[in-house]
């Protein structure tokens, strides 16, 4: 592979999970509100979820997300790029939001604030989850799924590094 045929894969990859990334940063922009557990505890009297998962949070970016998908799905083609679908979009960004949820699940158990970093865990289970929910959809090639995996950890934190200097966020990670 040349120089040029690697930053196409790499930008088809991208361009694959693009959906995940918006659902994921969607409810910073657009959450807030009742939390999703209620406030409700678990078993062990920890918070289910927390109060920074709220239902707005998850709604805004399932909704994001679904319709980067129908954008992909109505557009990628009239400009030359790979067909997404409303319904890739849509599992993508299901899986994204429920494995946020899954890591803040963990991170309650393992008695973490809201908002505390946990490495990888911040920056990888969203986008596994995703990938996990694409598979019975359109799975990505293992070559894509490589590429997504191992980029989405810088590209998270510099996004949220971006989010916290906009103060969007109240930390850094």
């Amino acid at each position: 592979m040349n120089v040029d045929e690697v930053a196409l894969e790499i930008f088809y990859a991208l361009y694959y999970i693009f959906p995940a990334y918006c659902a994921n940063g969607a409810p910073v922009l657009f959450g807030g509100g009742k939390p999703i557990d209620m406030y409700r505890k678990f078993r062990d009297g920890k918070p289910i979820f927390g109060p920074h998962k709220t239902v707005r949070g998850f709604t805004s970016g399932l909704v994001i997300g679904t319709f980067v998908g129908w954008i992909q799905e109505t557009y990628g083609l009239s400009v030359g790029l790979p067909q997404g679908s409303i319904i890739l979009g849509f599992a993508l960004s299901l899986g994204a939001l429920l494995g946020d949820l899954f890591g803040s699940f963990i991170k309650r158990r393992m008695n973490l604030e809201p908002g505390a970093h946990l490495p990888l865990s911040d920056q990888l289970d969203f986008v596994l989850a995703a990938l996990l929910f694409s598979l019975p959809v359109q799975p990505p090639s293992l070559m894509h799924a490589v590429i997504i995996v191992v980029l989405t950890a810088p590209i998270h934190y510099m996004v949220n590094i971006m989010a916290y200097l906009l103060k969007l966020k109240k930390t850094p990670w």
